[in-house]
């Protein structure tokens, strides 16, 4: 009989997960400071820093008002962390959010949990990262206009091998998105100074464009509120990705000081690179060729220091690079993730999803995750609809971070709680970081000047859909199968061989609890 099938005794229950845990032979190694800041890293440096830039000085209009924007955006994603190490670090396990929100919101019982678990499940995947991989693949082999449908394939065939590296050799897994997290940086370290060297007049076949002169002064486009808005949005957008590590805590050596180094080691680095990037930009490239360069501002960078030949080759190259670091940590993070859950016994065929392999691989967890990566790649329409279905992880997110800013104000300031972490986290910080949220929550529903239509309501729509499923889940899961199944679902806390305690949810017979 199928695991789900009829309640199990406690003895039952705790025996088969155990099963499935003991299938772990060796532990692969623990992830040290380094490899933690990497981890972050190639999870924050995607696309982002290579083709926003156009975006944000479309919206905000002048050249100084966006580095400012950069730096604003910096400066959030630092509130943000320091929520996420007081939690962290009070609560050293797998699963980030999910542990911090069933610390909290503990009423109703468990539904937080099915929350999260429709966001983790439905929107954790690399689908974005892993088309865009195929697409400057193609840029880089000299396919000028590729199709989507070769595009997909080549996606398809990057999340398969990312997946099955990590499932058959975890450390050389590891080592890879170490190495591409090391190439990103000196990417960006090449751009950094070779954008210092122009603005010197030192790269003689490079034109001053004179950015700099009236640094604030209004291009003739963007500005106003909306469209700083807007450009930080965006900005956002590009620095997501800094609690990576949250979510692997437990595979950390030493995680509260592991963490508490490495998280604000990357970020503080992601943000000086971001900014002076920028300035890179603005010191190669005229603002108006930036202005509507869209995508490709990095592109149009190397063609003008570099030429055209160089350019072409080496920048979808580089990019495609990047995409498969973010892939790589994506990947690994979330499978974690999902094997926690089947360990738990939240997901459907818990026994399953809760396996490791001899290498302490998730190999479920990865085969979940690559599942529905798949899935957004191949089934949706080209074109529209599927930009539209990778963005809709960022409106419902925002609702979580919302929650967990919440939370943390509420556990340190109720005295009841007894919440006790090594870090701390002040109001002021954790305010930011909540409003900041707030307005991420927000903006999607404004209707842009000049509009009468209101276009992010779609994307919000669908976003909280994913967290509405997550409550449906919890509706049929918790109340509607123990009621037909003659069974309640009971906690069962337990300590593992580093000390950390997990909990455990258990179907337990209403016969026995009667016996």
């Amino acid at each position: 009989m199928a695991e789900g099938d009829h309640p199990l005794a406690p003895t039952s229950t705790t025996t088969s997960l155990e099963s499935a845990a003991a299938a772990s032979i060796s532990s692969p190694p623990k992830l040290g400071v380094a490899s933690a800041v990497f981890l972050i890293l190639n999870k924050m440096i995607g696309t982002g820093i290579f083709s926003t830039p156009s975006g944000v000085f479309l919206a905000s209009g002048s050249v100084g008002a966006s580095i400012l924007l950069w730096i604003v955006g910096g400066v959030l994603s630092l509130t943000g962390l320091s929520v996420f190490l007081e939690f962290g670090l009070g609560i050293p396990k797998n699963g980030g959010e999910k542990n911090y929100l069933e610390r909290v919101y503990q009423k109703p019982k468990y539904l937080i949990t099915c929350i999260f678990l429709g966001q983790m499940i439905l929107l954790g995947f690399s689908a974005g990262n892993s088309l865009a991989f195929g697409r400057y693949i193609l840029f880089a082999a000299g396919v000028d206009y590729p199709s989507e449908h070769s595009a997909r394939i080549i996606a398809v065939l990057c999340i398969t091998g990312v997946v099955l590296l990590h499932a058959l050799h975890p450390a050389a897994g590891t080592a890879l998105f170490n190495g591409l997290g090391v190439f990103k940086v000196l990417v960006l370290i090449l751009v950094v100074f070779t954008g210092i060297f122009a603005a010197f007049g030192w790269l003689p076949n490079v034109e001053n464009p004179g950015n700099f002169t009236n640094l604030f002064e209004n291009s003739g486009f963007g500005g106003g509120t909306y469209n700083y808005a807007t450009a930080l949005l965006r900005i956002v957008y590009s620095y997501r990705g800094w609690e990576n590590a949250n979510y692997v805590i437990s595979e950390l050596d030493n995680p509260r000081r592991t963490l508490a180094v490495a998280a604000p080691l990357a970020i503080g680095g992601v943000m000086l690179l971001y900014v002076l990037a920028n300035v890179a930009y603005f010191a190669v490239i005229p603002k108006y060729e930036i202005a509507h360069s869209g995508v490709i501002v990095a592109g149009l960078f190397f063609r003008r220091v570099f030429g055209d030949s160089a350019g072409a080759r080496l920048l979808p190259f580089f990019v495609a690079l990047s995409n498969l670091g973010n892939v790589l940590v994506v990947s690994f993070a979330h499978a974690r993730v999902n094997c926690e859950f089947g360990k738990e016994g939240i997901l459907p065929y818990s026994k399953f999803f809760a396996k490791v392999n001899a290498l302490g691989a998730p190999v479920s967890g990865l085969f979940l995750h690559w599942v529905v990566t798949v899935l957004v790649l191949i089934v949706p329409p080209p074109g529209e609809a599927y930009e539209f279905i990778i963005d809709l992880n960022t409106y419902p997110s925002a609702w979580i971070n919302a929650l967990v800013a919440g939370g943390l104000i509420y556990l340190q300031y109720n005295k009841r709680e007894q919440w006790e972490s090594p870090f701390r986290s002040y109001l002021p910080i954790t305010l930011t970081y909540l409003f900041s949220n707030f307005f991420l929550m927000y903006l999607p529903l404004v209707s842009p000047p000049g509009r009468t239509d209101h276009p992010g309501v779609t994307i919000a729509v669908f976003g909280m859909g994913c967290l509405f499923m997550g409550a449906i889940y919890w509706l049929v899961w918790s109340k509607i199968m123990p009621a037909l199944g003659e069974y309640k679902i009971v906690n069962e806390y337990v300590t593992d061989e580093d000390g950390n305690e997990n909990v455990r949810y258990l179907r337990v017979s209403k016969r026995i609890v009667l016996e």
